[in-house]
Formats: C-alpha cells, sequence, structure tokens
C-alpha cells in the first residue's frame, strides 16, 4: 500500500487478436513492449494459449474487443484471462474498447435471454479483476458487472475534433431518439442546437420517419454509438436531405460495418465520417470520406492512470487529442 492505494506489481500488456493495432498504439504510447502470448487454433476450433515470458505479481491489461469474428473473440479473451490468472499475475484488467451484446441489455420480449449481464459474469468468473471498456449502449451495463471498472466515452474526442473544424451553422442530430441525451450533450459541447430523427424499427430494418428539430438550410452531424449495418445512419442523411440541409457529417465511436454498411454509408453521400478504432477497419470498409480518431494514446494514458492508483476522470479531463 501507498498512501492508501494498493501497489501492484510491474505493468504488463498483452494483445488478444481482436485489434492488434490498437494494442500496438497503446505499447508504443507507454513504451512498454507487448507480451509474447501463443495462441494456437487446433483443427477442432479449440483454443489453447501459452504465455511466453512470465507476468508472476504483475498489473496485466488484456486488450482484446470482442468484435468480429465476435464468439471467437469472446473465448479468446476469456482464456486469455484464466492463463493469466493461473500465471499467478497480481491484477488482471480486461480492456475491452467494444463490449459485444452491449444491445441485449433487457428483457424486451417474453423468453428472451440478456445475454450483457451474462457476458460481464463471464468476465468476471474466468478471473478478471477490473475491466476498461468503451462507450457501452446502454450505461447500464456497468452494473451486470460485479468487478470495479471502467466504461470510457470517446465523445470527448469526436466532440474537440469536429469543434476544431469550426463548421458554420451547424446542427448536431440524434440518429434516433434512443440516443437523445448523448446527442444534446455532444451539441452542448459544439455550442450547437440539436435535432432529432424518428425513426421505426421492424425486425432488423428501420425506417426514418420524420425530423424534430429546424435543420432546413443548415449542416448537420449525424451521431451515434455504433454503426452496424448503417441503416439508421444512411436513412438519417437521406431523410435529412429531403429536409433541405446543406452537408451531412456522420460521427460515431464503434465502427462494427456488418452487412455491406460501408457500401451503404459511401451511397449516403457523407461530406464526412469520422469514427474511432475500438474494431478493426478493414481495408475494404474504409472510405475516402473517413476519418479514424486512434485511441491508442488515449487508452494509454487511462491505462497507466489505473495502473498507478490516479484519477481516471481528471486523467481524462487534462488529456490534450492531438489530430
Amino acid at each position: 500500500m501507498e498512501n492508501g492505494v494498493k501497489i501492484y506489481g510491474e505493468l504488463a500488456l498483452i494483445s488478444g487478436s481482436g485489434n492488434p493495432e490498437l494494442a500496438r498504439e497503446i505499447s508504443e504510447a507507454l513504451g512498454v513492449p507487448l507480451h509474447k502470448a501463443k495462441i494456437t487454433v487446433f483443427a477442432n476450433e479449440n483454443i489453447f494459449i501459452q504465455l511466453q515470458e512470465s507476468v508472476r505479481a504483475r498489473d496485466v491489461f488484456i486488450i482484446q474487443p470482442t468484435c468480429s469474428p465476435v464468439n471467437y473473440n469472446i473465448m479468446e479473451l476469456l482464456i486469455m484471462i484464466d492463463t493469466v490468472r493461473r500465471a499467478s499475475a497480481g491484477r488482471i484488467t480486461a480492456v475491452m474498447p467494444f463490449f459485444a451484446y452491449a444491445r441485449s441489455d433487457k428483457k424486451d420480449k417474453p423468453r428472451v435471454p440478456i445475454t450483457a449481464r451474462l457476458m460481464a459474469d463471464m468476465v468476471a468468473t474466468a478471473g478478471a479483476d477490473r475491466f476498461m471498456t468503451v462507450d457501452l449502449h446502454a450505461g447500464q451495463i456497468q452494473g451486470f458487472f460485479s468487478i470495479p471498472g471502467d466504461e470510457l466515452s470517446a465523445f470527448p474526442l469526436l466532440s474537440q475534433y469536429f469543434r476544431e473544424k469550426q463548421i458554420p451553422d451547424l446542427v448536431v442530430v440524434a440518429a434516433d431518439l434512443g440516443f437523445a441525451k448523448k446527442a444534446r450533450n455532444f451539441a452542448a459541447e459544439l455550442g450547437a442546437p440539436v435535432a432529432f430523427v424518428e425513426k421505426r424499427r421492424d425486425g432488423s430494418c428501420t425506417e426514418s420517419l420524420s425530423v424534430i428539430g429546424e435543420v432546413k438550410g443548415k449542416n448537420v452531424l449525424i451521431v451515434d454509438d455504433e454503426v452496424d449495418r448503417g441503416t439508421t445512419m444512411a436513412g438519417a442523411a437521406h431523410k435529412l436531405r429531403q429536409e433541405g440541409v446543406k452537408d451531412v457529417y456522420a460521427c460515431f465511436v464503434h465502427a462494427t460495418f456488418s452487412d455491406n454498411a460501408a457500401q451503404r454509408l459511401a451511397e449516403a453521400g457523407f461530406k464526412e465520417i469520422v469514427c474511432t478504432n475500438t474494431q478493426p477497419i478493414t481495408p475494404e470498409k474504409r472510405l475516402p470520406n473517413m476519418t479514424v480518431i486512434h485511441l491508442g494514446p488515449w487508452l494509454a494514458r487511462i491505462i497507466d492512470a489505473v495502473h498507478r492508483g490516479l484519477s481516471v476522470g481528471k486523467t481524462l479531463r487534462e488529456y490534450k487529442p492531438s489530430f
């Protein structure tokens, strides 16, 4: 203990195969090399992991978003946590920049699971002492975990990016009413008014119905937490153009991009698309008008604060991004 804070051993970083580029960014920003781990997938699809270096008594951060291939990356994370625990690590933090199954956070139909809770339970049961994630789909998911952790938000970085662009006559638009509160906060950061797109969902299909707010003749910035199939974001863009807007920008944290989402965004005619690299974005999904905010240096600063027992909130407030 030091000044009431428990001190763990030396910092150790381990990367899963979910987003090795982001793990390298964190490693380079911290000046701490990634621990070597051999990951083998046998012919029967079983995953086997062996650490090539000791982590005994060390403060281990496992960097593994549970993005596509989702179920493989989940199992790899759980096995990695168990491997590190059995190697006598001092503390284990599961760093999951993208948290899968976050949309399954409540029983909104009869006889359905709450898979987000199951995910939280599995991470704790595997042996993680802490978790770290970025912009959960619903804030209450934090309460599903029985272990302490940090839900971080990349929206201050995204708002800073657009604040520096100084887009005139800007209106921030929530892609749907479920994102209204976060969109309002985002708009406040930019000193811009806010509007909302009302949508109707029928199974996996969405339809933008109406726009709430004054957008005619304005430049608009559509914000959301995640773009999966891209139908909500593209549909909102088309609806806003019918309302007589000028340029349309898109902004979101998680670029899941399933089921031809990149093509839908390309056809929607955005002036610029801004997202982060919580998930890897393959070359075929990178559009010419896409700007990716790299979170490695930001996450590195937070990991360092957690390791040293410093305030994460203070660290976030003091962080100055460079674009």
